[in-house]
């Protein structure tokens, strides 16, 4: 027992010895190693390199002289730390707003300092500015007040109205207009509700409301007739809809409704009239003649809807009664409000025949154009008959090159040159 006391005693003073000269090692090798100069960098890391050396370079990475000079221009300006409710002056405040700077306008408690922000906002020509003094002046006075103020600073008064427009504070801007005593604009902007108002009955019903608003003279009719075609719309769509539902119209059934009639333009309406019910009697509301008596629809703008549309529906026997006339002895007549020329571009627009084109580039007055429609779209006939007309022999030579050889143009030519 005594033995192993001693030679575990000597073991442990021998490994206390080794440790001892193991540190003096470590510290001398560490005092050997030459300081490092160079940065921090991150192949270092990878190289295997002792701690110690590490930490050394990465202080000398912090203590670089290219991070001390950009480190101070981090720091903001001691003008910038200065408290956003301190006792800046109105136009020094509009200043500050002009560049951008966050300002606290709470400082502005009194109406006189209010009043003389908003003067020097004015006065900076800046709307952004003038918007933003607003939104503050409309937060903290009384509308009465606000609006009193605004009433002698017509700038400012616009930009305030321009602004609840656009936000849609519809309220406040009837308020602000009948503050002002400005009648007109106050029925205009109660009629533009109408445009939020999604179910037809109630917009109907609003309609009808906004009639005995007032407006001026020329637009009271305007509104009328706005109501007049809802209501419309309203009956001829119920009864398409169960038409078209029942299969009970072979129209409907050839050519199904893409939308609804609701709330179109007025010659959308019209339109779809001409397409779905040309052929009904006036007295019926659907009746293409009872909305342009209705509405005092122009010949030319009636003329031009159900031109487009019973082409569409290639009706070529409607579109020859549209331009039918009878005078009182009963001779028949072509008439065109629009010009025959239109006329023509519409057909090939919806690709008639060239029979149909024919008839109606003949009825084109001006020669010129008559021949430019006629050589544009092929109507062979009207060409060769319009230069015989004119007896110009040699521009018939030169179109007889244009037509199809042994081609019944081409015997035409030939038999007018011969004669």
């Amino acid at each position: 027992i005594s033995w192993s006391i001693k030679e575990t005693a000597s073991s442990s003073s021998t490994s206390l010895d080794g440790r001892d000269s193991s540190l003096q090692k470590g510290s001398s090798s560490n005092a050997a190693l030459p300081k490092q100069v160079s940065s921090y960098s991150l192949s270092s890391l990878f190289k295997g390199r002792n701690k110690l050396p590490s930490l050394q370079s990465l202080s000398d990475a912090l203590s670089d002289t290219g991070v001390k000079n950009y480190a101070p221009e981090l720091r903001r300006p001691k003008a910038e730390y200065k408290d956003y409710s301190s006792d800046w002056s109105p136009k020094d405040t509009v200043r500050r707003m002009q560049r951008g700077k966050v300002c606290s306008l709470e400082r502005f408690r009194s109406l006189q300092d209010k009043l003389v922000l908003l003067d020097e906002a004015v006065a900076g020509h800046d709307g952004n500015v003038i918007t933003a003094v607003l939104i503050f002046l409309k937060r903290t006075l009384r509308r009465e007040i606000l609006f009193r103020e605004l009433e002698v600073r017509q700038v400012a008064l616009c930009h305030l109205i321009h602004f609840l427009k656009e936000t849609g504070e519809q309220k406040m801007l009837l308020d602000l207009l009948r503050f002002l005593d400005r009648t007109e604009e106050v029925a205009l902007s109660q009629y533009r509700e109408h445009l939020n108002i999604q179910d037809v009955e109630k917009k109907r019903e609003f309609l009808k409301g906004c009639i005995g608003l007032p407006f001026p003279p020329e637009d009271i009719s305007h509104i009328q007739d706005h109501y007049t075609l809802l209501e419309r719309q309203i009956i001829i769509e119920a009864n398409d809809r169960r038409l078209e539902t029942a299969g009970q119209s072979e129209i409907f059934q050839k050519y199904p409704r893409k939308a609804s009639i609701l709330n179109m333009p007025l010659v959308t309406t019209l339109f779809y009239s001409c397409f779905y019910h040309y052929t009904e009697a006036e007295g019926t509301f659907s009746s293409p003649t009872n909305l342009k008596k209705t509405f005092k629809i122009p010949d030319k703008q009636y003329v031009l809807t159900a031109l487009a549309a019973r082409a569409k529906l290639r009706a070529w026997e409607d579109v020859d009664a549209l331009f039918t006339t009878k005078n009182w002895l009963g001779y028949t007549k072509k008439k065109a409000p629009i010009g025959f020329h239109r006329v023509v571009e519409i057909l090939q627009r919806n690709n008639a025949p060239v029979q149909v084109l024919q008839e109606y580039v003949r009825l084109v007055e001006d020669v010129e154009t008559r021949l430019n429609l006629a050589t544009k779209y092929k109507c062979h006939d009207v060409v060769i008959d319009t230069y015989r007309d004119l007896k110009d022999r040699i521009q018939l030579m030169a179109y007889k090159c244009k037509v199809e050889r042994g081609s019944a143009e081409e015997e035409k030519i030939n038999s007018i040159l011969n004669n």
